[in-house]
Protein backbone atom coordinates (compact mmCIF):
# COMPACT_ATOMS: atom_id res chain seq x y z
CA UNK A 1 0.00 0.00 0.00
CA UNK A 2 1.56 3.25 -0.85
CA UNK A 3 2.82 5.40 2.26
CA UNK A 4 1.47 9.46 1.70
CA UNK A 5 4.85 11.68 1.79
CA UNK A 6 4.86 15.44 2.61
CA UNK A 7 6.40 18.06 0.74
CA UNK A 8 9.38 18.10 3.01
CA UNK A 9 9.97 14.63 2.68
CA UNK A 10 13.71 13.31 2.71
CA UNK A 11 12.67 11.50 -0.31
CA UNK A 12 11.08 14.04 -2.45
CA UNK A 13 14.79 15.71 -2.17
CA UNK A 14 16.29 12.90 -3.62
CA UNK A 15 13.49 12.51 -6.62
CA UNK A 16 14.81 15.86 -7.06
CA UNK A 17 18.15 15.29 -7.34
CA UNK A 18 17.57 13.07 -10.09
CA UNK A 19 16.60 15.76 -12.16
CA UNK A 20 20.28 16.88 -12.20
CA UNK A 21 23.16 15.07 -13.77
CA UNK A 22 25.12 15.28 -10.87
CA UNK A 23 22.37 13.32 -8.86
CA UNK A 24 22.06 10.92 -11.28
CA UNK A 25 25.58 10.20 -11.09
CA UNK A 26 25.71 10.41 -7.17
CA UNK A 27 22.93 7.62 -6.76
CA UNK A 28 23.38 5.48 -10.23
CA UNK A 29 19.60 5.77 -10.62
CA UNK A 30 17.78 7.98 -12.66
CA UNK A 31 13.74 8.97 -13.31
CA UNK A 32 10.95 8.15 -16.09
CA UNK A 33 7.87 9.32 -15.99
CA UNK A 34 4.10 8.27 -17.57
CA UNK A 35 2.65 4.90 -17.40
CA UNK A 36 3.91 4.01 -20.97
CA UNK A 37 7.51 4.11 -20.20
CA UNK A 38 6.61 2.32 -16.67
CA UNK A 39 5.24 -0.13 -18.71
CA UNK A 40 7.80 -0.34 -20.94
CA UNK A 41 10.29 -0.55 -17.92
CA UNK A 42 8.38 -3.34 -16.68
CA UNK A 43 8.57 -5.44 -19.80
CA UNK A 44 11.95 -5.07 -20.37
CA UNK A 45 12.92 -6.08 -16.79
CA UNK A 46 14.72 -2.83 -15.68
CA UNK A 47 15.35 -2.84 -12.06
CA UNK A 48 12.57 -0.13 -10.56
CA UNK A 49 13.73 1.25 -7.10
CA UNK A 50 10.35 3.31 -5.79
CA UNK A 51 7.39 5.10 -7.67
CA UNK A 52 6.15 8.26 -6.83
CA UNK A 53 2.26 8.96 -7.62
CA UNK A 54 -0.62 10.72 -7.20
CA UNK A 55 -4.07 9.77 -6.35
CA UNK A 56 -5.26 10.07 -9.66
CA UNK A 57 -2.61 7.24 -11.25
CA UNK A 58 -1.76 5.13 -7.56
CA UNK A 59 -4.38 2.41 -9.54
CA UNK A 60 -2.93 2.15 -12.79
CA UNK A 61 -1.76 -1.48 -13.47
CA UNK A 62 1.74 -1.14 -13.27
CA UNK A 63 1.87 0.88 -10.44
CA UNK A 64 -0.53 -1.33 -8.35
CA UNK A 65 1.23 -4.51 -9.25
CA UNK A 66 4.64 -2.76 -8.45
CA UNK A 67 3.39 -2.18 -5.18
CA UNK A 68 2.46 -5.56 -4.44
CA UNK A 69 5.55 -7.00 -5.25
CA UNK A 70 7.01 -5.03 -2.93
CA UNK A 71 8.68 -1.72 -4.83
CA UNK A 72 8.24 1.04 -2.22
CA UNK A 73 5.63 3.16 -2.93
CA UNK A 74 4.97 6.72 -1.96
CA UNK A 75 2.00 8.87 -2.91
CA UNK A 76 2.23 12.52 -3.22
CA UNK A 77 0.51 15.59 -3.65
CA UNK A 78 -0.48 17.25 -7.02
CA UNK A 79 1.97 20.28 -6.30
CA UNK A 80 4.58 17.81 -4.70
CA UNK A 81 4.59 15.94 -7.60
CA UNK A 82 5.11 18.99 -9.63
CA UNK A 83 8.57 19.59 -8.00
CA UNK A 84 10.00 16.33 -9.10
CA UNK A 85 8.57 16.38 -12.26
CA UNK A 86 10.41 17.01 -15.92
CA UNK A 87 7.30 17.74 -17.68
CA UNK A 88 4.97 20.80 -18.21
CA UNK A 89 1.69 19.00 -16.90
CA UNK A 90 2.52 16.17 -14.92
CA UNK A 91 1.27 12.69 -15.35
CA UNK A 92 1.71 11.78 -12.00
CA UNK A 93 3.77 8.50 -12.29
CA UNK A 94 7.19 9.13 -11.71
CA UNK A 95 9.47 6.14 -11.33
CA UNK A 96 13.18 5.74 -10.06
CA UNK A 97 15.15 3.39 -12.04
CA UNK A 98 18.91 1.74 -11.72
CA UNK A 99 21.19 3.45 -13.90
CA UNK A 100 23.25 0.72 -15.60
CA UNK A 101 25.77 2.07 -18.07
CA UNK A 102 28.27 -0.38 -20.49
CA UNK A 103 31.43 -0.39 -19.98
CA UNK A 104 33.28 0.90 -23.44
CA UNK A 105 34.65 -2.62 -23.98
CA UNK A 106 31.65 -4.10 -23.69
CA UNK A 107 30.20 -2.62 -26.76
CA UNK A 108 33.02 -4.41 -28.93
CA UNK A 109 31.97 -7.73 -27.42
CA UNK A 110 30.51 -9.14 -30.39
CA UNK A 111 30.58 -8.57 -33.89
CA UNK A 112 27.31 -5.68 -34.97
CA UNK A 113 27.12 -2.20 -35.06
CA UNK A 114 27.31 0.10 -32.79
CA UNK A 115 26.34 3.77 -32.59
CA UNK A 116 28.39 6.73 -31.34
CA UNK A 117 26.75 10.12 -30.91
CA UNK A 118 29.34 12.83 -30.99
CA UNK A 119 29.08 15.15 -28.25
CA UNK A 120 25.49 15.61 -29.26
CA UNK A 121 23.79 18.47 -27.28
CA UNK A 122 20.25 18.51 -27.98
CA UNK A 123 18.49 15.61 -26.12
CA UNK A 124 15.71 15.19 -28.09
CA UNK A 125 17.69 14.22 -31.21
CA UNK A 126 20.07 11.78 -28.78
CA UNK A 127 16.75 10.11 -27.26
CA UNK A 128 15.76 9.55 -31.20
CA UNK A 129 18.65 8.10 -32.20
CA UNK A 130 18.83 5.75 -29.24
CA UNK A 131 15.28 4.91 -30.48
CA UNK A 132 16.72 4.20 -33.96
CA UNK A 133 19.85 2.48 -32.73
CA UNK A 134 17.61 -0.34 -30.91
CA UNK A 135 15.22 -0.23 -34.28
CA UNK A 136 17.76 -0.85 -36.40
CA UNK A 137 19.46 -3.59 -34.07
CA UNK A 138 22.58 -1.74 -33.18
CA UNK A 139 24.41 -3.66 -30.26
CA UNK A 140 24.96 -0.57 -28.35
CA UNK A 141 25.13 3.18 -28.41
CA UNK A 142 28.30 5.10 -26.99
CA UNK A 143 27.55 8.50 -26.72
CA UNK A 144 30.73 11.10 -26.51
CA UNK A 145 31.76 12.38 -22.99
CA UNK A 146 31.25 16.02 -23.54
CA UNK A 147 27.81 15.37 -24.94
CA UNK A 148 24.19 16.06 -22.90
CA UNK A 149 23.37 12.96 -20.59
CA UNK A 150 22.34 9.98 -22.08
CA UNK A 151 19.91 9.94 -18.84
CA UNK A 152 18.40 13.26 -19.34
CA UNK A 153 14.81 13.10 -19.16
CA UNK A 154 14.17 14.30 -21.80
CA UNK A 155 16.79 12.07 -23.51
CA UNK A 156 14.62 9.10 -22.11
CA UNK A 157 11.12 10.00 -23.20
CA UNK A 158 12.61 10.59 -26.75
CA UNK A 159 14.25 7.21 -26.37
CA UNK A 160 10.79 5.27 -25.38
CA UNK A 161 12.04 2.56 -23.89
CA UNK A 162 15.34 2.25 -25.50
CA UNK A 163 17.40 2.79 -22.36
CA UNK A 164 15.91 -0.20 -21.03
CA UNK A 165 17.30 -2.78 -23.75
CA UNK A 166 20.29 -1.05 -25.44
CA UNK A 167 23.63 -1.31 -23.75
CA UNK A 168 24.71 2.29 -23.65
CA UNK A 169 28.46 3.70 -22.49
CA UNK A 170 30.12 6.79 -22.62
CA UNK A 171 33.73 7.60 -23.99
CA UNK A 172 35.99 10.31 -25.52
CA UNK A 173 37.91 9.78 -28.95
CA UNK A 174 40.86 8.16 -27.18
CA UNK A 175 39.13 5.63 -25.36
CA UNK A 176 36.46 4.54 -28.03
CA UNK A 177 39.36 4.32 -30.94
CA UNK A 178 41.54 2.05 -28.56
CA UNK A 179 38.44 -0.21 -28.21
CA UNK A 180 37.35 -0.02 -31.67
CA UNK A 181 41.01 -0.94 -32.42
CA UNK A 182 41.54 -4.11 -30.14
CA UNK A 183 38.46 -5.46 -31.39
CA UNK A 184 39.00 -4.98 -34.86
CA UNK A 185 36.36 -2.45 -35.80
CA UNK A 186 36.00 0.30 -38.25
CA UNK A 187 34.28 3.74 -37.13
CA UNK A 188 32.49 5.34 -40.02
CA UNK A 189 31.66 8.93 -39.46
CA UNK A 190 28.46 10.37 -41.02
CA UNK A 191 29.49 14.15 -42.43
CA UNK A 192 28.38 16.31 -45.65
CA UNK A 193 30.49 15.80 -48.70
CA UNK A 194 31.52 11.88 -47.26
CA UNK A 195 31.48 9.21 -50.11
CA UNK A 196 28.14 7.67 -50.69
CA UNK A 197 26.03 6.06 -48.11
CA UNK A 198 24.57 3.79 -50.12
CA UNK A 199 28.15 2.31 -51.53
CA UNK A 200 29.39 1.19 -48.43
CA UNK A 201 30.23 -2.09 -47.96
CA UNK A 202 29.45 -2.44 -44.07
CA UNK A 203 31.91 -4.75 -41.81
CA UNK A 204 31.56 -6.98 -39.37
CA UNK A 205 31.75 -4.57 -36.71
CA UNK A 206 31.18 -0.90 -37.52
CA UNK A 207 30.87 1.60 -35.52
CA UNK A 208 28.26 4.84 -37.30
CA UNK A 209 29.79 8.08 -36.20
CA UNK A 210 26.96 10.92 -36.09
CA UNK A 211 27.59 14.19 -35.34
CA UNK A 212 26.56 17.58 -33.44
CA UNK A 213 23.77 19.61 -35.20
CA UNK A 214 26.54 22.50 -35.84
CA UNK A 215 29.60 21.18 -34.85
CA UNK A 216 29.80 18.25 -37.14
CA UNK A 217 32.21 15.28 -35.77
CA UNK A 218 34.38 17.14 -34.29
CA UNK A 219 36.74 16.04 -32.29
CA UNK A 220 35.76 11.97 -33.10
CA UNK A 221 36.56 12.98 -36.96
CA UNK A 222 40.32 11.81 -36.48
CA UNK A 223 39.29 8.59 -35.62
CA UNK A 224 37.09 7.33 -38.24
CA UNK A 225 38.58 5.98 -40.83
CA UNK A 226 35.99 6.56 -43.37
CA UNK A 227 33.60 9.47 -44.04
CA UNK A 228 29.87 8.90 -45.51
CA UNK A 229 27.53 11.10 -46.37
CA UNK A 230 23.65 11.46 -47.61
CA UNK A 231 22.99 12.65 -51.37
CA UNK A 232 20.50 15.67 -50.95
CA UNK A 233 18.76 17.49 -53.44
CA UNK A 234 20.66 20.71 -54.54
CA UNK A 235 18.74 23.26 -52.84
CA UNK A 236 19.08 21.30 -49.03
CA UNK A 237 21.81 22.19 -46.93
CA UNK A 238 21.49 19.26 -44.34
CA UNK A 239 19.98 17.39 -42.22
CA UNK A 240 19.50 17.35 -38.32
CA UNK A 241 21.53 14.66 -36.28
CA UNK A 242 18.70 12.38 -35.98
CA UNK A 243 17.22 12.29 -39.26
CA UNK A 244 20.54 11.55 -41.07
CA UNK A 245 21.49 9.28 -38.00
CA UNK A 246 18.19 7.19 -38.76
CA UNK A 247 18.92 7.24 -42.11
CA UNK A 248 22.68 6.02 -41.34
CA UNK A 249 21.28 3.26 -39.15
CA UNK A 250 18.62 2.26 -41.43
CA UNK A 251 20.83 1.86 -44.58
CA UNK A 252 23.40 -0.02 -42.33
CA UNK A 253 20.41 -2.69 -40.97
CA UNK A 254 19.55 -3.09 -44.63
CA UNK A 255 23.07 -3.82 -46.42
CA UNK A 256 25.00 -5.44 -43.15
CA UNK A 257 26.36 -9.19 -43.78
CA UNK A 258 25.43 -10.23 -40.01
CA UNK A 259 22.18 -10.57 -38.35
CA UNK A 260 20.24 -7.94 -35.99
CA UNK A 261 20.63 -8.86 -32.37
Amino acid sequence: MPLTLGAQNARISYARELLTKRGRDEHRAYAIEGATLLDEAVRSGAIVRELYVTDAAANEPAVASLDRSGVPTYLVGDRTFAKISDVETPTGILAVVDRDPAPLEAMFAKPGLVLLVADLSDPGNLGTLLRAAEAFGATGAIVGDLGVDPYHPKVVRAGMGAHFRLPIASGSPEGVAAAAQAAGAELVGLAAGGVALAGLNWPERTVLVVGHERHGLGRFEPICSTIAGIPMAPAAESLNAAVAGGIALYEAFRKRPFEAP
